[in-house]
């Protein structure tokens, strides 16, 4: 079996490594193109790319997936089957290719959390288990019939990088899974409708945007404190702080902890100033673990107390 798989971050890895792994012929990898990044602006390749260029794969950076030249390129491999983990969304000509059409790995159990950023959202909103699915792509994203399905626990204090690095090996095993039972003809399809329970409600995972990281300590300190597990470690949850000079501090929070219910007043920050700052919440008490200051690294409280002071009577944003 030819297979031609598109990925793009450090999600996308592993599946192509155990498809490497296990001796399937992959005729190409599609990745993104290599971008300027940092203070230099050097020239920084996917982790695709890099696993691809040590194993001697072939790669294809298409700045265009419709471009007619790359599309002829595509045809002219000749692949059985196409897989895509963690890319960009693709034009018809393109997943309709292969004879054996094209499988994507999505990293929640669809049809929940379809969209751009399921493992965050799925913590952000407190979510005990979410799980990996393989399914045939079709027009409408995230939305295709499901091959398989792969339960994953999410533990209570786990954040969405620890999560993601935990899923992407459970989803390596589901695409070689999947690909086997491609191969053997075994594949049995389901609608995606056939999942959903009985007043279930269906949540979406669209892309992470400024506002969502924003902390608001009207809301409940359980929201607050899923709300950082969900950003950490990228981009992270943030909360501004206005001194009496009256500029704006944005601090951002890695690591957070619940503690006793509120004895002091919503939006209100305290502090030792040597081993705490805790701040309340609508219904309790959110104590900041790891933060980073402007200009700073990521530290913990204790750390940032050691060098540095915070007002209490700053306003919070």
């Amino acid at each position: 079996m030819r297979i031609i798989f598109l990925g793009t971050p450090t999600f996308a890895v592993p599946s192509l490594k155990i498809l490497v792994d296990n001796g399937y012929d992959i005729a190409a990898v599609i990745t993104a193109p290599d971008k300027p990044a940092g203070r230099g602006q050097k020239l920084q390749i996917s982790e695709i790319k890099k696993y691809a260029l040590e194993n001697g794969l072939n790669i294809l950076q298409p700045e265009k997936l419709k471009d007619e030249a790359f599309l002829n390129n595509v045809k002219e491999l000749h692949a059985d089957l196409q897989i895509v983990v963690a890319f960009r969304m693709m034009p018809d000509a393109l997943w309709n290719m292969p004879k054996h059409g094209t499988i994507n790995l999505h990293g929640s159990l669809l049809p929940q959390y379809r969209g751009a950023a399921p493992i965050q959202r799925a913590v952000m909103n407190g979510e005990k288990v979410t799980g990996v699915t393989t399914f045939f792509l079709k027009h409408e994203i995230d939305t295709g019939n499901i091959i398989f399905r792969e339960e994953v626990i999410i533990g209570d204090d786990e954040n969405a990088g620890e999560l993601h690095d935990r899923m992407m090996h459970v989803g390596a095993e589901l695409i070689l899974k999947t690909v086997k039972a491609v191969e053997n003809n075994s594949i049995e399809l389901k609608e995606q409708s056939s999942f959903v329970k009985a007043g279930e409600v269906l949540h979406h995972a669209p892309k992470i945007f400024r506002d969502d990281c924003r902390m608001d300590f009207s809301k409940s300190v359980k929201h607050l404190y899923n709300q950082v597990r969900g950003l950490a470690p990228f981009p992270g949850a943030f909360f501004e702080i206005k001194n009496e000079n009256g500029e704006p501090t944005l601090i951002k929070v890695f690591k957070a902890e619940i503690e006793e219910k509120s004895v002091f007043m919503t939006h209100h920050l305290v502090t030792d100033h040597k081993t705490f700052i805790r701040i309340s919440a609508a219904d309790g008490i959110l104590s900041l673990l790891e933060i980073q200051w402007p200009g700073k690294k990521r530290m913990s409280v204790q750390e940032f107390l050691r060098g540095h002071s915070i007002d209490e009577n700053a306003t919070i944003l």
